[in-house]
């Protein structure tokens, strides 16, 4: 729903405008003076102004002034009455979007304000879409190539065609909202609006007010109307993060959303429909809560319609080469920070590493140690305590060799395995391999060949 801003002094005209464009379907908010007009357009989120010229204290081209400043992309009609056409023009100079007289007509000013709003609508596009290209959502920016991963690039081309709810589910800092991003860009959603809200992270109330939006002295603080996440969120994505952290009264009111789409703002009693796609998240089983009794049922399964598991960073360690290579593109500050290696031993405690904060965690350690180390080579004296310290995990070996396998034969799968590693690690490099294993360049070329890795 479309929201205009209407200022004017003359109770008369804010009455004949009230009736008028509510019947055309637009929510409409009213002030008598520019002040208070200036902190509704601050803190609302407004389609479209229209004011009027001579107002007592603050000038209506005094508030199209401030409003250019706060919000150059709103669009602003001027009224004016035919004696103030000069002002008009000057109004139009400023960057008004357009001006009508007073008395109206009430077909042009109709047409007028459908302009306006295309033509917001337009712009607002245009941004998402740039911010989109920036970006570069979709597969651009999950980075990894191992299988576990190769499996969710193919389902997100999968899920994103339908509309049906996804749950994503995955441990903290595995990449849960860009999996999000990515399903929204490559759906027929992605020039709408993708929003995102983190359900664990606020109060009940906040959380209410976040999703469905409040009315003018809904609470004490309200000081103006806002609208929720799901309003903002119209035509596009909601992603719902950590959903399981909902309250329950909470839950309630997004079962009947995802049910009729459509709810009330906090405070209000007009219902309001959207269209929307809802993706959630979380970092633990839900199914888990839906037996303790703390998460609805019927909502869990309205919101895992199709779910996917993220793996942890300990699952896909082939991807930790190229993770690292990004991170350190993508913090690089300078000539001497650009092109940085690890030595072998960095490498090492890399990979024995459980990265229980996954990709997030291994971000920060990458991060940490590039402004830490000197001379183009990260070494373990510029990695946490915690990298250091860390042990190897047991390996399975009931995983890797058979159990009536000669010793001889079961050290050369071992070995194998290990060299195979390497070999992936070391994006194909066989000198770097080499170093990781503390092997020389002809010892591993001989390996190599032996095990079929090379010709």
């Amino acid at each position: 729903m479309k929201t205009i801003l209407i200022v004017d002094d003359e109770k008369n005209y804010l009455v004949v405008l009230e009736a008028l464009l509510s019947s055309e379907g637009y929510e409409i908010v009213l002030s008598n003076n520019a002040r208070d007009a200036l902190r509704t357009i601050e803190d609302s989120d407004l389609d479209l102004v229209i004011t009027d010229v001579k107002m007592p204290g603050m000038s209506g081209m005094e508030l199209l002034a401030r409003c250019g400043e706060l919000k150059p992309d709103l669009p602003v009609i001027v009224m004016t009455a035919y004696g103030t056409i000069e002002m008009a023009v000057d109004a139009m100079k400023q960057n008004a979007y357009d001006y009508i007289t007073k008395p109206f007509q009430n077909e042009a000013l109709k047409l007028t304000i459908r302009k306006a709003l295309d033509k917001y609508r337009l712009v607002k596009e245009n941004q998402r879409l740039s911010e989109a290209l920036s970006d570069r959502f979709r597969h651009g920016n999950i980075i990894g190539k191992s299988k576990p991963m190769l499996k969710i690039y193919d389902m997100i081309d999968k899920v994103a065609q339908s509309k049906a709810s996804v749950l994503i589910s995955g441990s903290s800092g595995t990449g849960k909202e860009l999996i999000a991003k990515a399903i929204h860009y490559g759906s027929k959603r992605k020039n709408g609006p993708f929003v995102s809200v983190n359900c664990g992270a606020l109060t009940e109330t906040l959380l209410e007010s976040e999703l469905f939006g409040h009315e003018r002295g809904a609470f004490t603080g309200a000081i103006s109307m806002k609208k929720g996440r799901f309003e903002l969120a119209d035509s596009g994505t909601l992603f719902l993060d950590e959903v399981g952290d909902m309250p329950p009264t909470l839950q309630v009111k997004l079962l009947r959303i995802l049910q009729e789409m459509e709810f009330e703002r906090v405070g209000g009693t007009k219902t309001i429909k959207v269209d929307v796609r809802v993706l959630s998240a979380s970092n633990h089983n839900i199914k888990d809560d839906v037996k303790e009794g703390i998460f609805r049922e019927d909502l869990f399964y309205r919101l895992n319609v199709i779910q996917m598991d993220v793996p942890p960073l300990r699952q896909r360690i082939d991807d930790i080469p190229l993770l690292v290579k990004h991170f350190i593109d993508k913090y690089a500050t300078d000539d001497r920070s650009e092109g940085t290696t690890l030595d072998p031993e960095t490498w090492k405690h890399i990979y024995r590493y459980p990265w229980p904060g996954n990709v997030r965690e291994l971000e920060n350690v990458v991060e940490r140690a590039l402004v830490l180390s000197s001379g183009g080579v990260i070494t373990p004296q510029d990695l946490p305590e915690e990298l250091l310290e860390g042990k190897e995990e047991e390996v399975d070996l009931d995983k890797i060799v058979l159990l009536n396998l000669p010793l001889p034969e079961a050290l050369e799968k071992v070995e194998e395995k290990l060299i195979r590693r390497a070999f992936r690690y070391s994006d194909n490099v066989q000198s770097r391999a080499a170093e990781i294993l503390g092997l020389s360049r002809r010892m591993m070329h001989y390996k190599m060949k032996k095990y079929g890795i090379i010709d």
